[in-house]
């Protein structure tokens, strides 16, 4: 399996990343991002871009995959509704679509929250757009396309966030985390699990195009 990943310097993405390269059905992984991630490896190919919405220059570079896991995301603090739903929903749609075009039997996955709301009538902000978002994805006429919503994420392997906050909130909570895990097992998953998941849909398919936290652990 020839995989595409978005987002790979981010937590989730550095958690996906790893699997990608450990898992021996993936024969291929490219990364592609405003930044390289700094990993080495025989499988690992990675095209750096100004921006992402714009794929136009390297759409050489995306044909012949079978997957893209798709792990961009960022954080509403702060955000309008317009600037979050074109960092979250725009942002996703654009790519989804090029990649659509080069790889029409491909398999899209993508990784929304737990909460995330898919009437898009909500009164929280972040859930409508995470929820309108899904379902573009969902609508836009892939070979096959989930939805993934983690609910608490446990970084292993030494990966970290790039949000200060986050880095702040895992140290303090580190201690806790297999408590949490075994308190909170449907509820509490780890990059590893995520990823591995991921890759398991993407090559399988499930019962259902949206995974909540309890379907994750289950895949």
């Amino acid at each position: 399996m020839n995989v595409l990943l978005f987002g790979a310097t981010g937590m989730v993405g550095q958690g996906v990343l790893r699997e990608c390269l450990l898992d021996p059905a993936v024969t291929r992984v490219t990364t592609v991002g405003r930044r390289a991630t700094g990993e080495h490896h025989e499988k690992l190919r990675e095209v750096v871009v100004p921006e992402v919405a714009d794929l136009s220059a390297v759409e050489s570079e995306l044909v012949g995959f079978d997957a893209c896991l798709f792990c961009l995301g960022v954080s509403s603090a702060g955000m309008s509704e317009a600037e979050y739903t074109r960092l979250t929903h725009d942002l996703t749609v654009a790519v989804a679509r090029t990649l659509l075009r080069l790889n029409p039997g491909m398999t899209f996955v993508f990784v929304s929250g737990a909460g995330a709301d898919g009437s898009e009538r909500g009164r929280v902000m972040w859930a409508r757009v995470k929820g309108k978002a899904e379902n573009a994805v969902l609508g836009m006429g892939f070979a096959g396309a989930y939805v993934v919503r983690p609910a608490a994420i446990i970084p292993m392997h030494g990966i970290t966030s790039r949000t200060r906050w986050v880095r702040m909130a895992i140290k303090v909570l580190r201690p806790v985390f297999p408590a949490l895990k075994a308190l909170l097992p449907n509820q509490v998953t780890t990059t590893e699990q995520l990823g591995r998941a991921m890759l398991k849909v993407a090559r399988e398919g499930y019962a259902k195009p949206v995974l909540e936290s309890r379907d994750i652990v289950r895949v």
